[in-house]
């Protein structure tokens, strides 16, 4: 269901990680050095966990980047430690909540203490969750939430400076409202209460999106996936 891409072993180039959905794993396919890769690596998560997102981060500031993963299936975030070889320990789960079918991940430093802490869309109740890192990549036991609009199955988040405040703020992709969102960030790790909603048009149930400078203004743009009506949508921010 989501692929990302980077050196989990410190050798031969970017690898790729995947979400296997169908099969409650984690997938690692390391690089060989030509663009080809391994055979992939499969690390499990919890049984019927169903994982539609990965993201990676050193989230513990050792041995490289870890593994982050929503699991939509049993409402958790899991967490995969990199043993420094490319190699992964056994998944730790953090809770996102009854009924909340996590859907997507995104690993970011948001409370400016220089670790990376997580962002979680949960598609089904509605909400952005965000989980604190003390700086040892364990997490707190559940999430703190901010509300996306009624009934609007955010599937996507990601982590990103959209207002040139040096905060970073968490972009939503609403699929069931036909809009994205931006929960401004404080700077420290707590977040606007409601969203900022923008419109992407009648039917178009976005369901991906990225936070990038588009344009070369120095300002962070939107790209938003619409699903319902076959079109990318972009937003370029207005700078201040």
């Amino acid at each position: 269901m989501s692929v990302f891409v980077a050196d989990v072993n410190n050798a031969n180039g970017p690898d790729i990680v995947v979400a296997n959905w169908g099969t409650d794993n984690v997938g690692v396919l390391l690089n060989n050095g030509a663009g080809t890769f391994a055979a992939q690596i499969l690390y499990a998560t919890t049984a019927g966990s169903k994982p539609m997102s990965v993201y990676v981060a050193d989230v513990n500031n050792a041995n490289g980047p870890d593994i982050v993963v929503a699991n939509s299936g049993t409402n958790n975030v899991g967490v995969l430690l990199n043993n420094g070889a490319g190699a992964f320990g056994a998944e730790q789960i953090y809770g996102t909540l009854a009924n909340s079918a996590p859907s997507s991940v995104v690993a970011a430093d948001v409370d400016g203490d220089g670790d990376f802490d997580i962002g979680v869309a949960n598609s089904g109740t509605n909400n952005v969750g965000v989980l604190l890192n003390p700086g040892n990549g364990v997490f707190p036991a559940l999430q703190t939430v901010y509300e996306t609009l009624a009934g609007s199955a955010p599937s996507s988040v990601k982590a990103a400076d959209v207002n040139g405040d040096g905060k970073i703020d968490m972009v939503v992709a609403d699929k069931n409202t036909n809009n994205f969102g931006v929960v401004l960030g404080n700077g420290d790790g707590t977040f606007a209460a409601a969203q900022v909603t923008y419109a992407t048009g009648t039917g178009s149930a976005p369901v991906s999106l990225v936070a990038a400078d588009l344009n070369l203004d120095g300002s962070n743009d939107v790209a938003v996936a619409n699903s319902g009506t076959n079109t990318v949508g972009v937003f370029l921010a207005v700078c201040q």
